[in-house]
């Protein structure tokens, strides 16, 4: 028995020094990484290398291998985690999994890494510190959301990040710079994960990424505001986050009731055609037709300068829109006249086709200017995408969807009246350029869906 106990206890201790990392505790910090050994650390689905050199974790391309990534043995749920990272060279991408996941049967038995990612990009696009859902859902933070941290990251240098994760904020830091801020409930826990990213020339074999002072707080959490106005992504139906009520964000859908919009033709609420269930509300469908049925609703309120944030779900082959600077005195028989962020299946509505150069595809200042998106950032069919259009005070307009800035315009300049000119819009004097207006849910006679709208007056 005594002998049995005592290899027992022999046992806990070579597990404590070779399973796990060595733990140094100071004001609640635990170290993931002891500074000479990798014991607490496992490598998954590539080939690159890890090492350790004068105190760091050296990760090193090899040729022709997927992505590799070097994770915790242990899982954690909520976290505070910071780590220094350096990059010798412009092609080695690399990033942090955070709450990572494994499947072990993916890619017929090699398995893949999945889950939120902070990313470390040294090429010229510089969204260091942006948030990517590995190998599942893409970019849910590009740093197009927030240009201003782009330069905090810096090639060849140990670049110091700060990862809040806790419920379901993610927040970001590089060198002291906000980055990114997340809202997302797909997971609760899982591992920390340091990547070296695949490399598809063979010249950056042997790139190396290091990484060092990686310690993780568990408990007695002290969370760092964000002192600037930083846009936050929510992927929470309907909810605005403290930091986002104290900085004058207010949701203009409650997820409940029609409070605050009416329709556009007549007094009240649409009787028929416009349904709210399960926090979304709903366009159904009625033939196509613009404004035949429901017709139009819009805000009761009437905006100028503005951040407007919303989240939209199309059916197959549906057409709507968002309009702004809506006036309602043109007396159209159709769909009331503004300008308009167009929503729309791209691949079945003939809608795509028409126009001039794109321009009335999705995402795009409809019949004036086309968006200039990337495939990967538009979900498919059936999925929520995110919308953004935002009014800055100068007149300066955006468009934005899934966080890609898609395009960029000046109401009432000499480029924008020669685009109006050339315009099914020309007929309506000073079309756009009204000081104010309503925001407008279009009704085209298909089925859309509408949720998590936003606004910010600037």
């Amino acid at each position: 028995m005594r002998r049995n106990f005592l290899a027992l206890i022999t046992g806990l201790v070579i597990c404590s020094v070779a399973c796990g990392p060595a733990v140094e505790t100071k004001e609640g910090w635990t170290n993931l990484f002891d500074g000479r050994t990798l014991n607490g650390w496992s490598r998954l689905d590539g080939e690159a290398e890890f090492s350790v050199e004068d105190g760091a974790i050296v990760g090193t391309a090899v040729a022709n291998t997927p992505n590799t990534f070097l994770v915790t043995d242990q899982h954690y749920e909520d976290f505070i985690l910071e780590l220094e990272i350096k990059v010798e060279h412009e092609s080695s991408n690399s990033g942090v999994m955070v709450r990572g996941q494994h499947d072990p049967e993916a890619r017929d038995g090699q398995g893949r890494v999945f889950g939120y990612q902070v990313e470390t990009d040294p090429k010229e696009r510089a969204w260091s510190g942006g948030i990517y859902d590995e190998a599942r859902r893409g970019w849910l933070y590009p740093l197009t959301l927030n240009p201003e941290a782009r330069s905090a990251f810096k090639l060849g240098e140990y670049n110091q990040y700060r990862i809040e994760f806790i419920g379901n904020k993610l927040k970001t830091w590089i060198n002291g710079q906000e980055v990114a801020y997340l809202v997302d409930e797909m997971d609760k826990s899982g591992f920390i994960g340091l990547q070296v990213h695949s490399i598809r020339d063979e010249k950056d074999a042997g790139r190396r990424t290091f990484f060092r002072n990686i310690r993780i707080k568990t408990e007695d959490f002290n969370p760092k505001p964000f002192d600037s106005d930083l846009f936050v992504v929510s992927t929470v139906p309907n909810h605005l986050t403290e930091h986002e009520k104290e900085r004058g964000w207010r949701l203009l859908f409650d997820g409940k009731s029609n409070e605050g919009w009416k329709s556009a033709r007549r007094e009240g609420f649409p009787e028929k055609g416009w349904t709210i269930k399960d926090g979304v509300l709903t366009i159904e469908a009625s033939g196509g037709g613009e404004s035949t049925n429901a017709g139009d609703i819009v805000t009761e309120e009437k905006f100028s300068a503005f951040d407007l944030a919303f989240d939209f779900k199309l059916t197959e082959g549906a057409n709507s829109g968002v309009k702004y600077f809506v006036t309602l005195n043109e007396g159209t028989r159709g769909s009331a006249i503004g300008l308009e962020y167009q929503v729309l299946d791209d691949e079945k509505h003939p809608d795509a086709k028409q126009g001039k150069d794109g321009n009335r595809t999705l995402a795009s200042l409809y019949d004036l200017i086309p968006a200039e998106k990337q495939d990967r950032f538009v979900r498919p069919i059936g999925e929520w995408n995110k919308g953004r259009i935002v009014v800055h005070p100068n007149n300066k307009v955006e468009h934005y969807l899934n966080g890609l800035k898609v395009l960029e315009y000046e109401r009432g300049s000499e480029e924008y009246r020669k685009l109006v000119a050339d315009s099914k819009y020309k007929i309506w004097e000073n079309f756009g350029e009204a000081e104010e207006g309503h925001i407008l849910l279009q009704d085209h006679g298909d089925e859309v869906h509408f949720r998590s709208i936003k606004i910010k007056e600037l």
